[in-house]
Parts: structure tokens; C-alpha cells; sequence
């Protein structure tokens, strides 16, 4: 009897760790999220077997509690501090080169535009758009037809 509460505890606590790890250091559906949902799982199935239905009702609702009481500790430490980004990016995309460019300007497509394509208006190199999703080959001279937060909208030169 003791020695199957050792195994009910002891797989219940290496299944929480796993949830554990799988939450704060391998986010996503990983080995460690399915290792700890299964030990969880076989944990209680474990003491339902074989201790009995009074003991796997305790073991249901002590590894719950127990996920959560340890989920909220781990938030509030300190630890998770010290491998978390804490930096700020304060830097913005430099998009001045597209105030040089304006509705009706004319240029050439450097590479094909499929629809997205490198487009050179005005002497500014600059990501552009086919405006209907035509396809647009190579040295073809180009219209901006409207100008956007960092690319403009082309269209074939009639």
C-alpha cells in the first residue's frame, strides 16, 4: 500500500514538472507537455487501480490543486525573471526614403513582381506591389499607383 502511494506521488510530481517545463520553457505542444499530461493522467489512473476510488478521488483533486499552487509560484518567483526578455525595442523601420516617392511617379521593376518585387522610383530602391496581383517581369517601367506604410502599389506604365 505504501509503495503504491510512493509511485501515485512520485508520478504526479514528474508530471507536473514536465507541465511546468512545458508552459514557461518550451511553449508550444512538445514532448515535455505530453510526457506531463500523460504522467499526470496515468498518476491517477495508478491510485484509481489500485488504492481505490477514495484515494484516486484525493489524488484527482491534490494534483490539481497542486498544478495550479505551483503554476502561480512560478509566476510570482523571481526566477523566471532572469531568463526573460526584459528589453524594449524602441528602434522603427526607417521608411523615409518613401516620402521621395509619390502617386503617378515612374520607375522600373529590378526584380519580377509576383506580386511583391523589388522597384527602383525616383533613385529609391524599394519593396513594391503589383496593384491587381499582375504579374510583372523584370526592367519593365512601372507606375506607383498609391504609396503605403512601407511599400508602394505598381502598376504597368501604359
Amino acid at each position: 500500500m505504501t509503495l503504491h502511494i510512493i509511485v501515485v506521488i512520485s508520478v504526479i510530481v514528474l508530471g507536473i514538472l514536465f507541465m511546468l517545463i512545458e508552459i514557461f520553457l518550451l511553449p508550444g505542444i512538445s514532448i515535455a507537455g505530453i510526457a506531463g499530461v500523460i504522467f499526470i493522467i496515468g498518476g491517477i489512473f495508478y491510485s484509481y487501480m489500485f488504492i481505490g476510488s477514495t484515494a484516486g478521488n484525493i489524488s484527482l483533486a491534490s494534483s490539481a490543486i497542486a498544478l495550479g499552487a505551483s503554476f502561480a509560484w512560478l509566476l510570482k518567483s523571481k526566477s523566471l525573471r532572469r531568463i526573460s526578455l526584459e528589453t524594449n525595442i524602441e528602434d522603427t523601420v526607417d521608411n523615409s526614403n518613401l516620402l521621395k516617392i509619390s502617386v503617378g511617379d515612374t520607375g522600373a521593376a529590378i526584380s519580377r513582381l509576383n506580386p511583391i518585387g523589388k522597384v527602383l522610383v525616383n533613385d529609391v530602391e524599394i519593396e513594391g506591389k503589383s496593384f491587381d496581383g499582375e504579374y510583372i517581369e523584370e526592367d519593365t517601367e512601372i507606375e506607383v499607383v498609391k504609396v503605403e506604410t512601407y511599400n508602394v502599389l505598381v502598376k504597368r506604365k501604359q
